[in-house]
């Protein structure tokens, strides 16, 4: 699968054993495959069933399962190589960008969160029961706009740059099921939000960016900040003090 779709960074050197591979997998993206993986064999093993996981806005909010607003990302279809083919770019665009945010993962869980709770939003507009393809979506897109230059294959023989990923699948999914794939294409508008407001809206105004976590969510993830860090800042607070007091003790040495 990874050859059908060659190129671009954080591949994989070698083969590695299949608990090495988990264990390297950031926080965020382990525990959605194994969420993923494990929603498929249950409903393959008929211990739960698609319409206990769907998202419905009157199933949800008139009658309280809450839990859909979190299952609808989880499932991508019975066991089958279509499954595999969801799955690898779940992971893989998933893992990119979030070993491209750092090591805490509250960047991208704030990401992640975004992007949930507008695709729950627009869903019922566009009667996508399952969002788990949407949420995927935007992933890839905002990694294919981060990386401009990087060059794929598709089945080595169709090579393009990454922006045209998003639209190459799409294109790959209507060939293949003969339905424009709208939950695709909302994963790209969420996507585009982000990535707007985040990589060309910052440098417009002078960096700032709107859709950073706020400081109750990474404390969330991070825990108060070190003390080295609070120090820091102390001290390049107390820099212009210090520099003011210098000038004005100045005359009085000589």
């Amino acid at each position: 699968m990874a050859a059908m779709l060659g190129g671009g960074e954080g591949g994989m050197a070698g083969q590695f054993p299949l608990e090495q591979w988990f264990y390297e997998m950031p926080f965020c993206t382990r525990w959605w495959t194994t969420a993923t993986v494990i929603t498929s064999v249950l409903v393959q093993c008929h211990i739960i069933t698609p319409f206990q996981l769907f998202y419905s806005f009157r199933a949800v909010f008139n009658k309280s399962q809450y839990w859909r607003l979190i299952t609808t990302f989880f499932y991508f279809g019975p066991l089958s190589l279509d499954l595999v083919f969801h799955v690898f770019f779940l992971q893989r665009y998933s893992r990119l960008l979030e070993e491209s945010s750092g090591r805490s993962p509250a960047h991208f869980s704030w990401l992640l969160f975004y992007a949930s709770t507008l695709l729950l939003c627009i869903g019922p507009f566009f009667s996508m029961a399952f969002l788990g393809t949407a949420l995927s979506s935007t992933l890839v897109y905002i990694w294919s706009r981060k990386n401009p230059d990087t060059r794929l294959s598709l089945m080595g023989i169709i090579v393009f740059k990454a922006p045209w990923l998003p639209w190459v699948l799409m294109g790959f999914s209507l060939a293949m099921h003969g339905t424009v794939p709208k939950d695709e294409i909302c994963g790209v508008v969420v996507g585009h939000i982000w990535y707007y407001f985040n990589d060309v809206f910052p440098p417009l105004y002078n960096g700032y960016k709107p859709l950073d976590p706020p400081a109750w969510w990474t404390r969330l993830w991070d825990g108060p900040p070190a003390v080295e860090e609070q120090l820091e800042d102390d001290n390049t607070a107390a820099e212009p003090v210090d520099r003011h007091i210098g000038a004005g003790a100045a005359p009085e040495l000589r």
